[in-house]
């Protein structure tokens, strides 16, 4: 018996080693696919857009999974918020504002009257009257400046437009009585003017800090000198990208673009960003906030330098999208940019991993920002699917031939092999093999751990502790050990016979249809891994058969398809093949293992393939005629037919009763167990009873 030894090599756990079983799980994920499809490539993509769990209850998130967490983020927002809010709270706010300096001009216009009342019938001496007088001069004169200009401001705020833009417009010029009222309206106005900064830039947080007049000064220097860059780029010249992001690096944040067209396209997003806030608004919103944007930094030097830069980007095509929110919370136009922001990035990866699940390639999406929108779960499950390819090229499994192109390795299919044996045996053992026969015990082959008595004639394998035990039990614990021929016991042996088997796999499109192909194609791969593993002796072939009838090799069993254009099931040539190939073999069993779902449709005329439905009696005869020779040289024909039909059973019989072999009615799910089962059992007999 071959023994093998294996070696383990420990290290400490630093994070690295989490795909240490990860090829093959991997592999064993794409079985399925790769036997329903036979395409490595396909079976592959599958892998990526499904995930797959990973021992210990894991599990590495699929494209799928991402999309459906995309999708429903989208479908969160857009049912949350009332984008209209925007106008609503804008208007909202220069109310507040308006009704505060309403209040301050009333306050104004009462002061006179107050202190009218106030200073009648003051009581004093002569002088003090006297200075009262003066004082009251001077008072009543304040008194009229203020309730003068209270007016003045009172007529102005009831002459103020009922639309927001032109409220704001006119609140521009106007010169407020209530600090707080003027607080407002310049938060307000910031607020605007980041909107407008930040529909052609990103992070204008370190841009615009407080929108001081050292903060515009800036910004005006920097948008002179991003033109001067784009008309030199347009000119075919350096645009000195490098010396700009010297002098304004710091405007852009803490990911500073690389490269200009890096920066246009954060800028294009943005512009896209910015026209989706005012394609989601009704026609008179959008125009409103159109206006309430437009001209807010009172700064013509500004102005047209922004200007400027807008016409300098119409090649960027900024169209935006349309959404159509339907909730019910406010937002304020901060904010809303944000969102819109947000949907542009949702819909930007919801495009990447579409593109990458239907490529097959999880390199087309951007780690950055999946990371930001799904979380380091969602970004450490596409590395580690990233890493999958190379864990599986790295154990041999899989190799290139060429650009995003690569096959299956013969290590790779003897793994597909093992793991479908594994998945039968797995059945089988949660079954408790209750549905078959025990093996039957043989005289000689390897020995076994289990002993019984020896018996006069059989081969002497002591069992020499069992029969020392023996010894000591008769004649107590003592030296020396005196043995007798009772004591004895031997070792049980296993009888290991020879075999040739020819596996038939029905390649007809029925098969394929009925669900049947992947199942013999696992089989087949399994039998021919137990066959390789634990009964090197035997021989082993493949036979598929439509029309007509080939030798196969397990390798290329994965990638097997079926004979869609080709009608037939030729069982005569894959039978007469079969008996050629058992031919070479002299010694042991022979014996052909038949998987197919129908009679047979075709037979050979002069070496070509004739096909009837129903089946003729000359397809009939031909195929008898196939069975016979084989059962002239003694091989056995074990047919595991996946369908029951009345005809397709009598035909069967009759192969039965000419050849001697047995028909197992079975389905896909069953065939393996079936199969295996049957091969063990006729291959080891016991010693004894």
């Amino acid at each position: 018996m071959r023994r093998f030894v294996t070696r383990h090599r420990f290290s400490q756990w630093d994070g690295s080693q989490m795909l240490a079983h990860s090829a093959d799980d991997a592999l064993g994920a794409m079985v399925d696919d790769l036997m329903e499809y036979g395409d490595l490539r396909w079976a592959m993509r599958n892998l990526f857009s499904r995930g797959m769990d990973i021992p210990g209850g894991d599990r590495l998130q699929g494209m799928r999974e991402m999309l459906k967490t995309l999708r429903e983020r989208k479908k969160e927002r857009l049912s949350q918020f009332d984008l209209s809010s925007v106008m609503d709270d804008i208007a909202r706010k220069l109310d507040e504002i308006i009704d505060m300096e309403r209040a301050r001009i009333d306050e104004w216009r009462g002061r006179g009257d107050a202190q009218g009342e106030g200073s009648e019938g003051a009581a004093g001496t002569e002088g003090e009257q006297a200075e009262s007088k003066e004082a009251d001069k001077a008072g009543d004169f304040s008194d009229d400046l203020l309730r003068q200009i209270a007016e003045k401001n009172r007529e102005e705020l009831d002459k103020l437009p009922e639309d927001p833009a032109g409220k704001m417009n006119a609140l521009q010029k106007y010169e407020f009585l209530d600090p707080e009222a003027q607080k407002k309206y310049l938060d307000l106005l910031n607020q605007l003017r980041k909107a407008m900064t930040q529909s052609f830039f990103n992070n204008i947080e370190q841009m615009v800090k407080n929108l001081s007049d050292g903060d515009i000064e800036r910004m005006k220097e920097m948008l002179r000198a991003l033109n001067e860059m784009l008309a030199r780029r347009a000119a075919g010249d350096d645009p000195e990208f490098d010396r700009f992001m010297e002098r304004f690096g710091d405007m852009f944040g803490p990911n500073p673009p690389k490269d200009l067209d890096e920066l246009l396209e954060q800028m294009r997003q943005q512009m896209a960003a910015a026209q989706s806030l005012l394609n989601s608004l009704s026609p008179e919103q959008r125009s409103q906030l159109s206006q309430l944007m437009a001209g807010r930094f009172d700064d013509p030097e500004l102005e047209f330098e922004m200007q400027q830069l807008a016409n300098a980007l119409d090649f960027l095509n900024p169209s935006g999208q349309r959404y159509s929110f339907g909730g019910s919370e406010d937002i304020d136009l901060e904010a809303a940019m944000r969102l819109m922001d947000e949907m542009h990035q949702l819909d930007e990866l919801i495009g990447q991993v579409q593109a990458a699940e239907r490529g097959g390639d999880p390199d087309r999406i951007d780690m950055d920002l999946l990371k930001e929108l799904l979380g380091d779960e969602a970004a450490d499950s596409l590395d580690e699917l990233k890493k999958l390819l190379k864990a599986l090229e790295e154990a041999g499994y899989i190799r290139p031939t060429g650009e995003n192109r690569w096959e299956l390795t013969p290590r790779g299919s003897r793994m597909i092999g093992q793991k479908a044996l594994g998945e039968i045996y797995a059945r089988l053992k949660r079954q408790s093999l209750g549905n078959h026969a025990l093996p039957e015990e043989g005289l000689f082959g390897e020995t076994q751990e289990q002993a019984k008595p020896w018996e006069y004639g059989e081969p002497f394998h002591l069992h020499l502790p069992r029969t020392v035990r023996n010894a000591i039990d008769r004649n107590g614990p003592a030296t020396p050990v005196r043995l007798e021929p009772g004591d004895f016991e031997i070792h049980r042996s296993e009888l290991i016979t020879s075999t040739s088997t020819a596996m038939l796999v029905d390649l007809s499109w029925s098969m394929a249809l009925r669900g049947s192909f992947q199942a013999a194609k696992k089989v087949a791969l399994a039998l021919h891994n137990l066959i390789t593993s634990q009964y090197p002796k035997d021989s082993f072939h493949i036979i598929g058969f439509a029309a007509y009838a080939r030798e196969l090799k397990a390798h290329d069993l994965p990638f097997l398809q079926w004979d869609e254009y080709v009608l037939g099931t030729n069982m005569q040539h894959a039978l007469l093949l079969a008996e050629r190939l058992l031919a070479r073999h002299s010694a042991g069993a022979k014996q052909i293992i038949m998987i197919s779902d129908g009679e047979p449709t075709a037979h050979l005329e002069n070496g070509q393939a004739r096909f009837a439905y129903p089946p003729t009696a000359a397809t009939i005869r031909a195929t008898m005629r196939a069975v016979k020779r084989c059962s002239q040289k003694g091989i056995a024909i074990n047919t595991f037919m996946l369908d029951a039909s009345y005809y397709l059973k009598a035909f069967m019989d009759q192969i039965a009763r000419i050849n001697g072999g047995r028909v197992f009615y079975t389905t896909p799910d069953k065939l393996g167990e079936y199969i295996l089962v049957d091969y063990v059992q006729h291959k080891r007999k016991r010693l004894g009873r």
